[in-house]
């Protein structure tokens, strides 16, 4: 693995072409905060997103960053005859380009960017945000096929992959990748504001004592929000005066309502998607990430950012960011919610909630987004100048 060490900042810009497929959770916030903070340092910065499955907030916020171009390419997430056809109009795009380093994020845009022929080529850059072969739940088969099309794709045809954390790249070594073109880079956040944090709970009728337990994320299998509705039946009658607030949307959103309303805890369990990530964390006193896998979650970037303890399964990047018993609580990744339920009681009894958030506030600054974009900028200008070296001067690896 490579250690990216941020240096001064190049006097000469380079052309990046940033490509993603799903709009959506970490990859897309990355993908935004990337594309801007590149672009107001002086790179000209083109990006690529499929409309299948873009969010409206998404495209707006990304035709607003100002870009020199904008490409709008239909990728879909499963595998299909359609993909030759995108992979055509990516490589079009590349060639008129000039491009000096191509970054593709998320596997389908990471595998349509990286394929090609041999020979000489711009540097290709990929960011799994989260390799498919981390999902529990994906089975054998399905591990063996995914972590067979990631090794190659990393083997033969990516010149720098980007893990976002120490965890996805310990995973990446277990699917035998190239650790000599492996750079971990943590995602990094600008410190959220607390403006809006009264009025999310003063919408919810929440009391400001009231203890608040919060969750944001995708409403989806992957996040397991079921589980922290399952677990807050049992809590809510320990801690007396708590809320639950969860910050969603996904597939799963009619399934859980309905857990709500049958619960008969509707009035201190709340579900809505009118705020942001940044937005809602300060309204929360203890953040809860009961997610059944991640690479590195922007939302407890997040949460670490405002200062708020956070209680996670032991997923992606929670042992970056979470020092067990001082910050937080890592708890092992099951269904069984009954040990998620006693460590939210126990976390929020005044001894025990003072000293976590005494440490959180303590810890707050670590992942910035300038850090974040420095050691970046840097692995592009390594790679864009190692593709000017002429071949027979370049060291051997």
């Amino acid at each position: 693995m490579e250690h990216i060490v941020a240096g001064r900042r190049p006097a000469l810009p380079l052309r990046l072409l940033q490509v993603l497929e799903p709009s959506g959770g970490g990859s897309g916030r990355h993908f935004l905060d990337l594309c801007r903070g590149v672009h107001e340092r002086g790179h000209h910065v083109e990006a690529v997103y499929s409309p299948v499955r873009a969010e409206e907030g998404f495209v707006r916020e990304l035709k607003a960053i100002g870009l020199p171009a904008v490409h709008a390419v239909d990728m879909k997430r499963p595998p299909g005859p359609s993909d030759i056809g995108r992979f055509l109009e990516l490589r079009r795009l590349i060639r008129r380009g000039n491009f000096d380093i191509i970054h593709g994020h998320s596997s389908k845009a990471g595998a349509l960017t990286r394929l090609r022929l041999p020979g000489p080529h711009v540097p290709r850059v990929y960011t799994p945000h989260a390799f498919r072969t981390l999902d529990p739940t994906l089975g054998r088969a399905g591990r063996l096929i995914y972590g067979t099309i990631e090794w190659g794709l990393a083997r033969f045809l990516t010149d720098r992959l980007i893990c976002v954390s120490e965890d996805e790249y310990r995973h990446a070594l277990s699917l035998n990748m190239p650790e000599k073109r492996m750079s971990v880079i943590v995602n990094g956040v600008a410190p959220p504001s607390c403006e809006m944090a009264q009025t999310i709970r003063a919408s919810f009728g929440i009391a400001p004592d009231a203890f608040v337990f919060g969750f944001i994320g995708r409403l989806s299998a992957q996040k397991a929000p079921e589980r922290l509705i399952a677990a807050f039946k049992s809590v809510a009658a320990s801690v007396k005066n708590s809320h639950l607030v969860m910050v969603g949307a996904g597939e799963l959103e009619r399934s859980l309502r309905k857990a709500m309303a049958e619960s008969g805890l509707q009035n201190r369990m709340h579900l809505t998607s009118a705020f942001t990530g940044p937005q809602a964390a300060p309204a929360f006193d203890l953040l809860v990430m009961p997610s059944r896998y991640e690479a590195m979650s922007y939302v407890m970037l997040e949460g670490a950012a405002a200062g708020k303890p956070i209680i996670a399964t032991d997923i992606g990047g929670a042992r970056t960011v979470i020092e067990d018993g001082q910050n937080g609580f890592i708890l092992p990744n099951s269904d069984d919610t009954s040990l998620l339920a006693k460590t939210m009681v126990k976390a929020a009894t005044p001894e025990t909630f003072g000293k976590l958030s005494a440490i959180a506030q303590r810890l707050k600054d670590r992942f910035t987004l300038d850090v974040m974009l420095d050691q970046t900028e840097t692995l592009y200008q390594k790679a864009a100048a190692k593709r000017r070296v002429p071949a027979i001067l370049q060291p051997a690896e």
